[in-house]
């Protein structure tokens, strides 16, 4: 068995794919895994420390507006789109899984030229265009949440909440004190702007870190695509605060030791602060990132900072606020894994054993279509 994944450019299509990788070869210790992704974004390090055969494609972004990079990116998706073709020759992949990202896009175009069955997985509450476009040639849809099935063909479209990598569980504080030289007994904010890093949120972590003494210390992952100038100068000048600019192993490290996240509003780290119950403050990107944090907010959940009118006094206070309110952080906890549950092992090996002919994979009942 052969099971092909795309996407990249941001880790926000890569993780939950990654959790699905985990659940299939924890059953199927003889699958095969090839992943298809950028050339220039951070996915491919985290990708290949698990094991998968990693290449890339030409790749380009449709706008919804007008502009002649359209014109440029059209170019490279038809580019794009020959080389995938090439890799479905060469490969002959028994299913193709996207959890969104443009590069997915021409991928599963050519696997539905090929016959080969295909899996997309909606995470954001707001559906991205390369979904939109892929999600009439796939033989199954599969969303993080339920009020997203109606976007889709009621026939093929399912809920299961979204997977998570079970690494990112199994961090353990103790461990992490060490790691990271933390002192005991004070609290830790980890802070994050995603896999690519982002310039506002470091902005802010630095202008609030300078309110933050004797109330917390702060492990700071600045994205190595960031400029480092801001952070490295703060370094220097308090010790409670380090930075480092990706993780990989060490990701499950610093959750588990942090008593509060700050982080943006991609689906993916969402789900893994959901799944480790932790309390958070989030700066999500203008566009689909607040609209998935919205319903967090309005429910109590989570945090939300204005990244266009918010400044680093504003958010030490929150940091401060909350790390001192401990009934406020049990209720955030609570409140966040109930309305972001993960998604089953049996679901996931139920779509596998629905897409693939049980000749590969033995008897066995799937997930009901």
């Amino acid at each position: 068995m052969k099971i092909l994944f795309s996407g990249g450019y941001t880790l926000g299509p890569v993780t939950p794919l990654l959790a699905i990788k985990e659940k299939i070869q924890k059953q199927y210790p003889d699958a095969e895994f090839l992943w298809v992704g950028t050339k220039k974004g951070p996915e491919r390090k985290l990708i290949e420390e698990h094991g998968i055969k990693f290449t890339t494609i030409a790749s380009g972004k449709l706008r919804r507006y007008l502009s002649l990079w359209n014109f440029v990116d059209i170019a490279r998706i038809s580019i794009g789109w020959f080389q995938s073709v090439k890799i479905m020759w060469k490969e002959s992949p028994d299913m193709c899984v996207s959890a969104g990202g443009f590069i997915s896009v021409p991928v599963h175009w050519s696997a539905w030229l090929f016959g080969i069955p295909t899996w997309v997985h909606q995470q954001d509450v707001q559906v991205g265009l390369a979904n939109k476009l892929m999600a009439p040639f796939a033989k199954i849809i599969t969303t993080a949440l339920k009020q997203n099935v109606k976007d889709f063909s009621k026939k093929k479209t399912h809920w299961i909440g979204n997977p998570v990598r079970e690494e990112i569980l199994q961090g353990k504080k103790t461990e992490a004190i060490k790691k990271f030289n933390l002192k005991k007994g004070l609290p830790v904010v980890f802070a994050t702007g995603g896999g690519t890093g982002s310039m506002r949120v470091n902005q802010l972590i630095i202008q609030a870190v300078q309110h933050l003494d004797g109330h917390a210390q702060v492990i700071h992952l600045s994205g190595k695509e960031r400029p480092q100038e801001l952070v490295e100068r703060a370094v220097k000048h308090f010790d409670y605060y380090q930075v480092h600019q990706f993780f990989t192993n060490e990701m499950k490290d610093a959750y588990a030791v942090a008593d509060l996240v700050i982080s943006r509003g991609g689906f993916g780290s969402l789900t893994e602060i959901a799944a480790l119950g932790k309390s958070a403050i989030l700066v999500p990107k203008p566009g689909h990132q607040e609209e998935n944090v919205k319903f967090l907010a309005d429910a109590g959940a989570v945090l939300v900072v204005d990244e266009k009118t918010a400044d680093g006094n504003l958010l030490a206070k929150m940091i401060k606020d909350l790390l001192a309110d401990d009934l406020k952080q049990k209720q955030m906890s609570k409140q966040i894994e109930k309305m972001l549950p993960l998604a089953k092992d049996e679901d996931i090996l139920g779509i596998i054993k629905y897409l693939i002919p049980t000749s590969y994979l033995g008897t066995g009942r799937g997930l009901s279509v």
